[in-house]
């Protein structure tokens, strides 16, 4: 992303810290320059240090990133050391240290989950999904990259995904498919999410290029496959898997053969990487 963009969403992120200033800063704060170190407190996949030198530079603080974005790092191993007035530091240290906890925490769950599905399946892709945090989606999806993972659709125009409250609004499947196929721009894919092994036939015969098996059991999504073989149309398309997920069952689930597993946890509830920020002598 441009920096000019970037900054344009930091700056909605500081906004909610700093929109009357910061009041204990303002008294406290010495009119010195510093020396602060930034550190997780326990291993995990950093994300955020690029967000985290514009924020700094946003600042007049000079950062000094020690570790990159996508390396595994361990607890209490210093990742960034800031330099800059002692004020400037204390304004930025929380919105800073969300940034690289919230990412950090998408970057490792998301890397975990790519290497158990891994060991059912070396080719299977691990996608995120749109259930990011409102006004973090950037952030959320760049921390899923960084942690080995594919962002799936940034936006409802990125491909044609045709749901089952689109079905009932339009007709039957292979309706949609046409109707997107006429309309669509030769450039976007069109998915169809399924519920069936049924539904996954139907899809495929239909022209989609991505189907969706939503929700099925592990019996079932086994069932799409055959099927698929059976017809010949397994080649034709793309086999996702989505729908709730765990990292106990992911394994099982990249060795059946589908192609990706979509996984909304890795967003809407990671758990966030405890960062700290200290001030040195």
């Amino acid at each position: 992303m441009a920096d000019p963009i970037l900054r344009k969403r930091l700056l909605r992120i500081l906004e909610e810290d700093l929109y009357f200033g910061d009041l204990t800063t303002e008294i406290l704060a010495r009119p010195v320059v510093v020396k602060a170190e930034v550190f997780p407190r326990e291993e995990c996949v950093l994300a955020g240090a690029r967000e985290s030198l514009e924020l700094a530079e946003m600042f007049e603080v000079e950062c000094e990133p020690l570790r990159g974005d996508g390396e595994r790092v361990k607890a209490d191993e210093t990742v960034l050391e800031l330099h800059g007035k002692e004020g400037s530091i204390l304004v930025l240290e929380r919105s800073l240290l969300n940034i690289l906890s919230r990412m950090s925490g998408i970057a490792t769950l998301t890397s975990r989950f790519a290497e158990e599905a891994r060991l059912g399946n070396p080719d299977v892709k691990v996608a995120a999904t749109r259930k990011t945090a409102p006004g973090l989606r950037w952030l959320d999806k760049r921390a899923v990259e960084l942690g080995g993972g594919d962002t799936h659709r940034m936006a409802l125009h990125d491909c044609v995904l045709i749901k089952d409250n689109h079905v009932r609004a339009f007709g039957d499947v292979s309706s949609c498919v046409q109707a997107a196929k006429g309309r669509a721009s030769f450039v976007r894919k069109i998915e169809v999410e399924v519920s069936s092994p049924d539904g996954a036939a139907a899809a495929a015969e239909a022209g989609a290029d991505i189907v969706m098996l939503d929700n099925m059991s592990r019996e079932e999504v086994s069932a799409a496959l055959d099927l698929l073989k059976e017809r010949g149309l397994r080649d034709s398309v793309t086999l996702e898997a989505s729908g709730n997920v765990s990292l106990e069952e992911v394994r099982e689930l990249a060795r059946l053969g589908v192609d990706v597993i979509s996984i909304g946890l890795l967003t809407h509830s990671p758990r966030a990487i405890d960062f700290k920020l200290r001030l040195m002598p």
